[in-house]
């Protein structure tokens, strides 16, 4: 597998129903998730973008989360429908600034 340009966690951390941090499986982590492998198989872009469901991204009150490197950009409160944005953004070097988790919290 060739080094990839970009990669993405998608926070996918299952707590109990409850618990006071709640968890990005239960905002829809898991979803997202799968929307964005959908993403990258229908675009062709496996060997150039990596995906990796993840443990606990740390702002669990905004999930579901997403991270991306290089450039530590975290996107908070994303859904399965801003999968292809942030890819579509990610490939123009450009930033998705309506899901871009604000300074307080990243």
């Amino acid at each position: 597998m060739a080094k990839p340009e970009f990669h993405i966690f998608v926070c996918i951390q299952r707590r109990a129903d409850g618990h006071p941090r709640g968890s990005c499986a239960a905002k829809g982590g898991e979803a997202l998730f799968n929307a964005f492998s959908q993403v990258l198989i229908q675009k062709n872009l496996l060997g150039r973008i990596a995906l990796t469901g993840t443990g606990c991204l740390g702002p669990c009150q905004a999930g579901a989360n997403v991270l991306i490197y290089p450039g530590s950009l975290m996107y908070s409160w994303a859904e399965p429908g801003d999968a292809e944005i942030i890819i579509d953004h990610l490939l123009k070097g450009e930033t998705y600034a309506d899901k871009l988790a604000p300074a307080e919290i990243w």
